[in-house]
């Protein structure tokens, strides 16, 4: 009996004495940061064997620019835009399938045939000067979702003149393929960020969920660090469209970015700023920018018959900002 009691107590103080010594084997997250897509990226993870990611992170970025970078000449898409014979690969298929869904989703307010009339805007990737009503008109009878289709591999257009832009998907989607990746690599807690564009899944260094904030929206070609709101969240993904960072003026009047491709012309409306909470970042990144086309009162609606997103639009009445969100969104503004 007493040897008993003997060991219970030789292992008690054994465990007391590995309580106190420093657990030196501890993982920390780790933190990368670089520049990819023309833009910034920060990711944050914890790899349950501390192994440094970030060659295997930007590997994977510059393959995704190989198919989708309409800034890259010999990537998928620009290849495609110059009517070359050729087989997609399957990071376009998954993009061309989810843009095809959400243009059926928005009735055409999001549309990735839209790039001849983003160029001619002068915010494409092509150089333009002020289009003519007459240009405008021209262009127009060759854009349209409904114009293009993906068979055995190979893009099929009704015109060759078409031609597709992924900028208001491709860096949602680039998210979701790093996510992809730090999961491959057992990662179950992470935040990837990219131009703003975010997913994250279990918790922070902290232990708690990941916080992510809303840019206030200004007349400012550069970031700035004002927030609007504060969002705090896990296993979602984030993305944000604007019309407060690309513009410019002509005569007085603001001309955005954002194209509605119906009309051919910039949106004119006091929507400034398109919050979309979803499941994949690409789904968040396309359906931001259709309701930027849409206007608050259509996007709010949008986002009331679509149980898997949530919404969240800053607007202008007068000289002030407000704001207004889908019904279920609260629970992420805790």
């Amino acid at each position: 009996m007493k040897n008993r009691k003997y060991i219970a107590l030789a292992f008690a103080v054994l465990a007391l004495v590995l309580l106190l010594i420093p657990n030196k084997s501890k993982i920390d997250y780790r933190t990368n940061e670089g520049k990819i897509h023309g833009t910034y990226y920060h990711i944050t993870y914890l790899q349950p064997h501390g192994i440094d990611l970030q060659d295997s992170i930007e590997a994977e970025m510059r393959r995704f620019e190989q198919s989708l970078s309409a800034f890259d000449s010999t990537s998928v898409i620009s290849r495609i835009n110059r009517n070359e014979a050729m087989c997609t690969d399957s990071l376009f298929e998954a993009m061309f399938e989810e843009a095809m869904m959400v243009s059926e989703l928005t009735g055409g307010a999001f549309d990735i045939t839209v790039a001849p009339l983003v160029n001619v805007w002068g915010f494409g990737f092509r150089s333009s000067q002020f289009p003519s009503e007459e240009q405008i008109d021209s262009i127009r009878d060759f854009v349209g979702y409904s114009k293009v289709a993906l068979h055995n591999h190979t893009i099929y257009k009704d015109d060759p003149r078409i031609m597709l832009d992924a900028g208001a998907i491709a860096k949602g989607y680039s998210v979701d393929i790093v996510a992809q990746l730090l999961s491959r690599f057992g990662c179950e807690n992470y935040l990837v960020e990219i131009g703003g564009e975010v997913a994250c899944r279990g918790k922070n260094p902290k232990g708690k969920d990941w916080s992510v904030g809303i840019s206030k929206p200004e007349d400012n070609p550069l970031p700035t660090n004002d927030i609007q709101q504060v969002l705090r969240l896990t296993d979602r993904a984030v993305a944000t469209s604007g019309n407060y960072r690309q513009f410019y003026y002509r005569d007085g009047k603001k001309y955005s970015h954002t194209i509605d491709p119906r009309t051919g012309y910039p949106v004119n409306h006091n929507l400034l700023s398109a919050t979309i909470v979803a499941r994949s970042c690409m789904h968040a990144d396309a359906l931001a920018t259709a309701c930027m086309v849409l206007g608050v009162e259509e996007a709010l609606q949008l986002c009331e018959n679509n149980a898997s997103v949530e919404g969240y639009f800053i607007y202008s009445q007068g000289d002030s900002l407000k704001t207004c969100f889908s019904s279920d969104f609260e629970k992420y503004m805790k």
